[in-house]
């Protein structure tokens, strides 16, 4: 009977060095994204994942680093900004390694998984756990659910696929923020961002809404600003006339929020002053907005490894949803004038804490 398939052998194959091996089939850096598909799928058809099979058994519930081992999987779609240089998501995914790697386990990282191969090549024995981190398409989870593994998903949520997920707290962070701005006095607001893109955006959009009806607000929403990319983004904010434009523009996301700030500088309004622009998630810190929610991202990437181990050793327990809460952070100093006159002082960053 063959032995286990070496790291050595699969370098010998592919033509490469063991270490290119050993960094494309962990997920760390030091391979290109193109290589470590080539690899990944290589060391699949070779056995590699077949020979490697999980342990067996109850794992004991106190979960400290040396009591767990075998290989989780994490799936990471490069789509739009979705990537490990991305200012959100790649610390989410740092959080992810770095607990994993506390814990003694090894990580397998695919980037651009094909629905039509690459998981019939992966042996459901060899791997412990799956997180999914950001958009997943429902194509790929149906695959997923075929291999009966436990997964755990992170800033994604589908109808079709119900597994645990680890979430930032976005409807009570976005109340918080929404309730900031009221106390201020304005009360004309646009929502923008595409909140079709992420259940997290449509969360922020819930919660923005809710929190205006609860204070007796009328919301006179430009539904386009609901559905759009940058380019047509700012084509819809350069057709606004002086009076349609609102006292706050309050957005999905600090990118958003960046792209906003731009196209009305581009428009010669003045910003903040004229209207202000909140963001979310705090990945911008060079931008006029007044307030932003700053999510600790490395954080979420830990939760979702501490669920999965969680879940290995209950699978028959309820799905269940985690809520990360969040720091409100406001900027005084950017905060627009009221359409009554507001006065030019500047005060320094105040960050409200959640309890």
């Amino acid at each position: 009977m063959r032995g286990k398939v070496t790291l050595q052998e699969i370098a010998d194959a592919a033509g490469v060095s063991k270490f290119a091996v050993s960094r494309a089939l962990s997920g760390k850096p030091g391979v290109s994204e193109e290589t470590r598909a080539v690899l990944v799928k290589l060391a699949a058809q070779m056995g590699y994942f077949r020979n490697h099979p999980k342990t067996t058994g109850v794992e004991p519930r106190d979960t400290d680093a040396g009591e767990w081992s075998g290989t989780v999987l994490v799936l990471f779609p490069n789509i739009r900004h979705q990537n490990r240089e991305s200012r959100y998501w790649g610390p989410v995914f740092e959080g992810i390694s770095e607990r994993l790697n506390g814990k003694g386990m090894n990580m397998l990282t695919l980037t651009e998984p094909s629905t039509e191969d690459m998981f019939s090549l992966l042996n459901p024995e060899a791997i412990r756990g799956i997180i999914t981190v950001g958009s997943i398409s429902t194509s790929i989870l149906l695959n997923i659910y075929r291999m009966s593994i436990p997964v755990v998903m992170v800033d994604h949520w589908d109808a079709a696929f119900l597994s645990d997920t680890v979430f930032t707290d976005n409807r009570t962070c976005m109340s918080e923020l929404m309730r900031n701005v009221l106390c201020r006095g304005y009360t004309r607001f646009q929502f923008v961002g595409n909140i079709d893109d992420a259940h997290s955006f449509y969360e922020r959009w819930e919660a923005f809404r809710s929190t205006l009806e609860l204070g007796g607000i009328d919301l006179k929403q430009n539904g386009a600003l609901l559905h759009m990319g940058a380019q047509k983004l700012a084509e819809e904010l350069d057709k606004l006339t002086e009076d349609e434009l609102p006292e706050m523009f309050v957005c999905v996301n600090d990118v958003t929020a960046g792209q906003v700030v731009d196209a009305l500088k581009q428009k010669g309004i003045d910003v903040p002053r004229r209207c202000g622009v909140t963001g979310f998630d705090d990945t911008s810190e060079q931008m006029p907005i007044y307030a932003t929610v700053r999510v600790d991202k490395e954080l979420l990437g830990m939760r979702a490894v501490d669920q999965l181990l969680w879940r290995i050793t209950n699978p028959d327990s309820p799905v269940e949803k985690k809520l990360l809460h969040a720091e409100l952070v406001v900027r005084e100093g950017y905060a627009p004038r009221l359409s009554q006159g507001n006065d030019d002082h500047e005060h320094p960053i105040s960050t409200i804490k959640y309890s």
